[in-house]
């Protein structure tokens, strides 16, 4: 068993209350996540099912991991930036979502949908068109000064063989994330994409729903305010693990957000190769949006 080093003393121990039991599960029928809280809250362990394993303290300011032999401080890694950071920052006050965004100008658009809808794919898309990517798997959503900011994450993005042959060509081979994860890493520096290193204030979020066999599939179409709220608390991460005054305070943030932040659903293309067609529908909904705006203050 590997262990990362730890500053402050061994992994906390105690007695565990189960809380969370993940619906996925491997090939054997076991979850592919559990998560039980040590001390009453104090702290929290997650348990993969390859045997990785985190605790955090629940200021979300400590940190243990360790893993199997079998495995490899990269396949840990692959938890630690995903789902593990979206958890963390929860614990810091930090609304996540489980999205991926780009910058367009001076304003940042998100890409929320179930797995496998086309986020990462969506984002390397507009990257590839000379667009900054800002986040990819967990965006960081913050107030500041009125106005909500994306805060940017790492310079890749993750994506599955079929993604990279879709966007980047079939002659495009990229390195895996780890040698037991089929996903590839599309490194953005290495491949002269662009990466937004700094926060940027939201534009537009846009939940990538259902595939149509709509001949006018992709397009976009306007969510009412219940379907954007319940779109956005779907999507957010760890909503099954807050208590109730951390899902009050995320209530009250998206319904704040909701009031300046337009959310489009986009109806997608039954064959998920038409990804140029799906970034030209979101330009243009991106253009209605804040012409719409212009129109609505007057500044036109």
């Amino acid at each position: 068993m590997n262990v990362l080093p730890h500053a402050n003393g061994d992994i906390p121990i105690g007695p565990e209350d189960l809380i969370y039991t993940s619906a996925y599960t491997d090939q054997s029928g076991a979850p592919a996540l559990r998560i039980w809280k040590i001390a009453a809250g104090a702290f929290l362990h997650l348990s993969y099912f390859d045997g990785v394993q985190f605790w955090m303290n629940r200021e979300g300011s400590e940190i243990w991991v360790v893993w199997p032999a079998t495995l490899t401080i990269e396949d840990a890694a692959t938890y630690l930036l995903g789902p593990v950071l979206g958890l963390l920052l929860r614990l810091r006050g930090v609304t996540c979502l489980h999205a991926s965004a780009i910058s367009i100008g001076n304003c940042a658009l998100a890409f929320v949908g179930s797995p496998g809808a086309g986020k990462s794919t969506t984002a390397a898309a507009f990257a590839q068109k000379g667009y900054a990517v800002v986040s990819d798997d967990v965006v960081a959503l913050v107030e500041h000064n009125g106005g909500i900011f994306v805060h940017p994450a790492y310079p890749y993005l993750c994506l599955w063989p079929d993604s990279v042959t879709m966007v980047c060509g079939s002659d495009k081979i990229l390195p895996g994330l780890s040698p037991g994860w089929q996903k590839r890493l599309l490194s953005l520096p290495d491949n002269h994409l662009k990466f937004e290193e700094k926060a940027v204030p939201l534009g537009a979020i846009f939940f990538l729903g259902e595939r149509s066999s709509e001949p006018s599939a992709p397009f976009s179409e306007h969510l009412t305010t219940n379907e954007s709220l319940l779109a956005l608390i779907v999507n957010s991460y760890a909503t099954n693990l807050l208590d109730q005054n951390m899902r009050a305070s995320e209530f009250a943030f998206f319904s704040r957000m909701l009031r300046s932040i337009p959310m489009r659903r986009l109806r997608l293309h039954q064959d998920a190769s038409e990804i140029d067609s799906l970034c030209d529908v979101i330009l243009q909904s991106f253009s209605d949006i804040k012409n719409e705006s212009q129109l609505a203050t007057g500044s036109v």
